[in-house]
């Protein structure tokens, strides 16, 4: 069954393993009107198809004083690699937002799309009006290979599309070859043969056991590291010489999670391995770094199956070895790169094709008609037919690909509804933040973090004009638990959930991406979060170096050590 030396394996992986290629009880989990979940062996199996099942921790209390089941329903997450979308697509994906879930669409930090409160009555149809778009849901979760990020933005390469196109095609080698998710929610007719059913549904990447873990991929195009791509289990960053792409460097092991109290789990970043050449050894070496972690990870502890921790198992020069013995080939060097940030490049801007873009800022990713009304206002824009969508890993959204013939009219649409004075008027730590849903849907939540960050950056932006660092591009980040979603621990300054209202301070996260940051401050509520940033704050505007970023002052200041 495995070359790997598991001997106890958890109940996640038996469950794979019996669940007749992800399908699982999930048909008769549906049928049931008796309760809003679905079985508890198919909430592990609903991953794979791209949903979590969740509830509405805001009425937990309520419904159980009126002894009523938890108000339960489902996330679901679309694949779309590189976070690319038509605009008849968002069309279609504002309608069936509205008609099936609670209508605030969710950019995600791997640039994909969330719904949530999708009651279980409404699954189906929801992925059924997806399908009608051409957008499935597939992988999008569960222990497989997850979205596919890439740099998102095409003004920064001539050669962005070549590169973009490697998200799609990876995406393709990563998805499981059951056809459980076309029969159970697309009612195609099930293979009854059990011959053909075999050899059509014959995974030899998957098998029957998939992966130890989730699995993310992200390729970079310096000098923008806007993918976070060391954060990845496997990243790949593009190398391009004389206005051609050469082939990748390529890393592994990245990964942000971990869990409170437990010294045996850590965030990581991926170690770099070498350089591939060409379509035909990128693609092979992302196989079969894929096929080593199915092999090599650990089944028995969740908690310590994801790559980083095979990599450090088994040493980052064993792991290379093993990979070019699959690959039949030797890694180059790495090629020398640059990055020089990760920030959303906001407003207007002109590719080499003539082509105009324009950056939307949209806090922690929710699109709707809060503040401003964006939703209605991205409506607008896609129904000219004029623009395309593409998502970004800070959670943002560039309007894409307008002629300029089109510009006039997307731009009038976006003033009219305030979303360029919107975007201006937003600070630069606003427009660097991120965070993580966490509550009130987020069963893992510990403490707020989409619901809480804006209000806490509102009380934090006095402080920072108060010494002359309102411009500074400071980067904050927060997740409502341990597991990094907001790619916390990857920041200047990160906020870690320990309980409703506190959080652990870290510092020292650098801004491209190649440091990780260190617990500051433990288990600290709002008051002495602003206490502690106004002290650290004045320090910084008086002691900084020419040029000097608030982390790396962190770390020359040893105000936190590595």
């Amino acid at each position: 069954m495995s070359t790997n030396d598991n001997k106890n394996l958890s109940s996640t992986e038996r469950i794979k393993m019996a669940s007749d290629g992800l399908r699982g009880t999930l048909k008769e989990s549906l049928h049931d009107e008796l309760t809003g979940a679905i079985r508890e062996d198919d909430q592990a199996l609903v991953k794979f198809h791209g949903m979590y099942q969740q509830d509405d921790r805001d009425r937990r209390e309520e419904r159980s004083a009126k002894k009523l089941e938890w108000l339960y329903s489902y996330m679901l997450r679309l694949r779309l690699p590189g976070g690319f979308m038509t605009g008849e697509q968002y069309v279609g994906l504002h309608n069936i937002a509205g008609e099936h879930s609670t209508g605030v669409i969710k950019i995600t930090t791997r640039q994909t799309i969330q719904l949530h409160g999708i009651l279980k009555s409404h699954v189906k149809p929801t992925i059924q009006a997806f399908n009608t778009i051409l957008i499935d849901s597939i992988s999008a979760c569960g222990d497989v290979n997850r979205n596919v990020a890439c740099a998102a933005h095409p003004k920064f390469s001539p050669i962005h599309e070549e590169i973009f196109s490697y998200a799609g095609k990876i995406s393709k080698l990563g998805l499981p070859k059951t056809k459980a998710y076309y029969e159970i929610w697309l009612d195609e007719k099930p293979l009854l043969d059990p011959k053909e059913k075999e050899e059509v549904e014959k995974d030899p990447l998957y098998q029957d056991r998939y992966l130890p873990r989730k699995f993310k991929i992200g390729i970079a195009i310096p000098p923008n590291n806007d993918v976070d791509v060391f954060t990845n289990d496997l990243g790949l960053i593009a190398i391009i010489e004389n206005d051609k792409l050469v082939g990748f460097n390529i890393a592994a092991g990245g990964g942000l999670g971990t869990t409170h109290g437990n010294a045996a789990t850590y965030p990581r970043l991926a170690s770099m391995l070498g350089f591939v050449r060409g379509e035909e050894q990128t693609l092979k070496a992302v196989l079969e770094v894929i096929t080593i972690q199915r092999d090599h990870g650990n089944r028995s502890d969740r908690k310590l199956s994801r790559l980083k921790y095979t990599i450090d198992k088994m040493g980052v020069e064993a792991f290379k070895a093993e990979l070019e013995k699959r690959c039949g080939f030797k890694l180059e060097e790495p090629k020398p790169y640059t990055f020089t940030s990760r920030k959303d490049d906001y407003g207007w801007h002109k590719n080499h094709e003539g082509k105009w873009y324009y950056t939307v800022f949209i806090e922690n990713g929710r699109i709707a008609d809060e503040k401003v009304a964006l939703k209605t206002a991205l409506l607008e824009v896609a129904k000219t037919g004029k623009v395309n969508f593409r998502f970004t890993s800070n959670q943002g959204l560039i309007l894409s690909d307008i002629a300029q013939k089109d510009k006039k009219a997307v731009e009038k649409i976006l003033n009219d509804f305030g979303i360029i004075e919107h975007t201006e008027n937003a600070g630069a730590m606003r427009k660097s933040a991120i965070a993580c849903v966490a509550f009130n849907t987020c069963s893992l939540a510990l403490a707020e973090a989409q619901r809480y960050l804006p209000s806490l950056i509102t009380k934090v932006e006095p402080i920072l004009a108060k010494y002359g660092l309102q411009n500074d591009d400071i980067s904050m980040r927060m997740t409502g638990c341990p597991n990094g979603c907001g790619r916390s621990y990857a920041a200047e300054i990160g906020f870690v959930g320990t309980a409703y209202g506190r959080y652990n301070l870290h510092l020292g996260g650098d801004r491209e991406g190649f440091r990780l940051n260190k617990k500051y401050k433990e288990n600290i509520d709002e008051p002495a979060i602003l206490k502690e940033l106004d002290e650290l704050f004045e320090k910084y505007s008086k002691n900084r170096r020419a040029g000097e970023t608030f982390g790396d002052f962190a770390v020359r200041e040893k105000l936190v050590t590595f």
